[in-house]
């Protein structure tokens, strides 16, 4: 959660009860333990504190919420509250740059580069865009996961730009590949940033921890392999 350090949260449950809600503005400094009911919040008033907080901290406000204090309700939001989640990891790559990129790029060829995925199935392709199935190996559970995402290359910027267009468990995904020559090769970067959406299994944190853990695995797996092809002769 985001909160400037010259306004508390409290400070922002405040004005937002005050101008969204109809709360008196000296009833709330007067009274600073008193709860929201006592305060004058009625049901409409707390509906329309419910979705302020909801759309600004993604946090559901409980029924229960009247019987807070404006204090508590900062209290509730600072713990509930799951900013979106941002990743980026990078690897050297012992290889010139047109080798790594022809094959990190080729999507098709993506179940034989990563190791988490099955199948990669082509949909759609204009021009550097190419929309496409990609389906993991079963889960733990023997659950493959699967769903459709879209990728631009520009070989101009060597950056590639992507999103997730079945979102599944996630509000929205994003993806930005960045290539940049060094004198041992290449250093591939990976940056993606997304959220989740509430009823998902696990929140933002989470699933940034996923995704670190991951992509350490599968960036240490595409450098041996691009490395290997490289000393095989490939250009």
């Amino acid at each position: 959660m985001t909160v400037a350090p010259d306004r508390p949260l409290a400070r922002e449950i405040t004005d937002i009860l005050v101008t969204h809600c109809g709360l008196d503005p000296d009833a709330a400094a007067g009274a600073p333990a008193a709860s929201l009911e006592e305060l004058g919040m009625d049901s409409l008033a707390l509906l329309e504190l419910s979705a302020v907080v909801a759309d600004r901290w993604r946090v559901k406000i409980p029924e229960q919420a009247g019987q807070l204090s404006i204090a508590g309700v900062a209290d509730l939001v600072a713990r509930k509250a799951d900013p979106p989640g941002h990743t980026e990891n990078a690897v050297e790559i012992a290889a010139p740059l047109p080798l790594v990129w022809e094959i990190t790029n080729d999507v098709a060829g993506w179940p034989d580069l990563f190791t988490e995925y099955a199948t990669a199935e082509i949909l759609h392709r204009d021009g550097d865009t190419v929309r496409f199935r990609l389906t993991m190996h079963p889960d733990e559970n023997g659950v493959s996961w699967s769903w459709v995402s879209e990728r631009t290359a520009d070989p101009a910027t060597r950056e590639v730009h992507a999103r997730r267009v079945e979102t599944g468990p996630f509000e929205y995904m994003r993806i930005h590949w960045r290539y940049d020559e060094t004198p041992a090769g290449t250093r591939m970067t990976w940056t993606q940033d997304f959220a989740m959406k509430p009823d998902a299994p696990v929140d933002n944190a989470a699933m940034t921890n996923r995704i670190n853990t991951n992509s350490t695995i599968q960036l240490a797996v595409i450098k041996e392999k691009i490395e290997r092809a490289h000393a095989g002769g490939a250009r």
